[in-house]
């Protein structure tokens, strides 16, 4: 009996180291933007072993993280769009940007290779409100010189949910073009002027590849895992140009933070040769008088965690890490959070 105890008791002893980690598990919980989601996965994985924080993350477009978070059903909020200074005041909201990503026009036309086909913003705001209703229109036969372009109708896809990648790519349309930004805007939801509507970027892509001649748009690493076949545009430079970490990564080497309220920087259309001209960060919102503090605190230290060791992840899924300025900049403005000094320390 006496050595039947020494073993347990050995065994039990083997099992100590683990303690701390099972004392501290938390579950944290965030809902909101497409865009953000295969980084978010990307890290929960990876971080869960390490900080003991299981991520319940639900990606429902920015639209919904907003709301959410502002319900408090959600610990965090995800969202592409920034929120207004007097929205965030209102509702007790801190807004700090995590990664950097582009947005990207996907299509499907036969004979057509990915980046073969080259576009402008006018010309891509022709062709999503119904302007342009042919694929081998002059104004997109003048772009491709030597381009066999099918004699199929333009199909445009929109996103049907409240979402940031709509706010995103509706900005850079209302830059581009005079007449969408009268006449339609920008928004995470607008009144499309033609098209058919799809929920997330996964129901995008699934249309726009069941279609001929479908065009839509999406996050690019979603577009880049699932093989879509994406455009080149040109840039604010007058090149055209491939969508890319580089070419992401030269539009956030432009970026002014200097002057950027809530951390809501302008990445579109950026001077500068090589820099793709729809590019944004993606933001999360937190509750700075949380509900449960220890899980504020604890979305903290994933981010926190997310900052320090999740570059390589996020190159890998073609995102660009903040600055480490801005990076300190964020982690000075959790300070301003109730549990925040015992996330990060």
């Amino acid at each position: 009996m006496r050595a039947v105890l020494f073993a347990l008791s050995a065994s039990l002893a083997g099992l100590l180291p683990l303690a701390p980690d099972a004392a501290r598990a938390v579950d944290i919980t965030g809902a909101g933007s497409t865009f953000a989601a295969p980084i978010y996965g990307a890290w929960g994985a990876a971080a869960k072993g390490t900080l003991g924080i299981t991520l319940n993350y639900q990606a429902l477009g920015s639209g919904a993280g907003q709301n959410q978070v502002m319900a408090r059903t959600v610990d965090f909020g995800a969202s592409d769009a920034p929120v207004a200074s007097a929205k965030l005041s209102a509702n007790a909201l801190l807004q700090f940007p995590t990664v950097i990503g582009g947005v990207v026009p996907i299509a499907n036309l036969p004979g057509i290779s990915p980046n073969q086909l080259r576009l402008t913003g006018a010309v891509l705001a022709g062709l999503f409100n119904g302007d342009i209703a042919m694929w081998n229109d002059r104004q997109i036969a003048a772009l491709n010189p030597g381009l066999a372009l099918p004699d199929i109708a333009v199909a445009p896809v929109h996103r049907a949910d409240g979402s940031g990648t709509t706010f995103v790519f509706t900005s850079y349309l209302s830059k581009v073009s005079a007449g969408w930004k009268s006449n339609v805007g920008a928004a995470t939801s607008i009144s499309w002027p033609s098209g058919a509507g799809a929920r997330g970027n996964d129901g995008v892509a699934a249309v726009v590849r069941n279609t001929r001649g479908g065009l839509g748009y999406v996050e690019y690493a979603f577009a880049d895992k699932n093989h879509l076949t994406t455009v080149e545009l040109k840039d604010a430079a007058g090149a055209f140009v491939a969508p890319n970490l580089d070419s992401f990564s030269k539009a956030a080497a432009a970026a002014d933070w200097t002057d950027a309220h809530d951390f809501a920087v302008d990445m579109l259309n950026t001077a500068g040769a090589g820099a793709w001209p729809i590019v944004s960060t993606t933001f999360v919102l937190l509750p700075t008088n949380p509900k449960d503090p220890a899980r504020g605190a604890a979305v903290i230290k994933f981010f926190d965690w997310a900052f320090t060791h999740g570059g390589d992840i996020a190159t890998q899924l073609q995102y660009v890490s903040l600055p480490p300025a801005v990076q300190a900049s964020v982690r000075q403005a959790w300070s301003h959070t109730t549990g925040a000094s015992a996330a990060v320390r």
